[in-house]
């Protein structure tokens, strides 16, 4: 009878367990869904690519409002955390920007469209948006600030100048993504940071 507690301690940590890889991958799944297909892509496509039935994606996330929220901070927290960790391990303060802006654009481009996915629900969309330069914008600045001070870049360039410069050029993507690609250009603007030879 003793050794019954601990088979059911262990079941139900199992369970937590698969439930949390399930949310991981559902929440994978539909970030890859989203930069291929868009945020209006069919719920019973992202389930598939993550390996489980609706009934468990309904389970974790019960609208599609509750999946876009939930990909978004969680991608979120993935580019914040990036950031220091690019720092102390790229060649280069200038190396570790060009990363982390690397990520960030691909944050942006599987971002639009989130809006319209949450029209019906502005307080959440203001939530996450106020979450989104609370955690960004202090990463971007220190990423900033170390290459201005090893010499990488010029002084003066703002953080919410430099996302909000990254993000306008992605949005052209959107209307014409066969022949726009607005990481070039943003590779272009980033070259653009370095200081000018006299």
């Amino acid at each position: 009878m003793p050794a019954a507690g601990p088979a059911r301690g262990g079941s139900a940590h199992s369970k937590r367990a698969d439930a949390l890889r399930n949310q991981q991958a559902l929440l994978d799944a539909a970030a890859e869904v989203f930069v291929t297909s868009g945020i209006d892509a069919p719920i019973r496509q992202i389930a598939a690519r993550a390996g489980v039935g609706l009934g468990t994606l309904y389970r974790h996330f019960p609208t599609r409002a509750d999946l876009v929220t939930a990909v978004y901070h969680h991608q979120i927290e993935a580019c914040a955390e990036a950031g220091p960790k690019l720092l102390a391990d790229a060649a280069s303060p200038f190396e570790a920007l060009r990363q982390w802006v690397g990520l960030f654009t691909d944050f942006l481009v599987t971002k639009h469209g989130l809006a319209d996915a949450l029209q019906s629900d502005s307080d959440r969309f203001a939530t996450l948006h106020t979450h989104f330069l609370d955690r960004l914008l202090p990463v971007c600045a220190q990423l900033l600030d170390a290459a201005v001070a090893a010499g990488d870049i010029r002084p003066g360039i703002q953080p919410y100048e430099l996302m909000r410069g990254i993000g306008n050029l992605c949005v052209g993507r959107d209307s014409d993504p066969t022949r726009y690609d607005p990481r070039r250009l943003i590779e272009l603007l980033l070259h653009g940071l370095r200081p000018t030879s006299d």
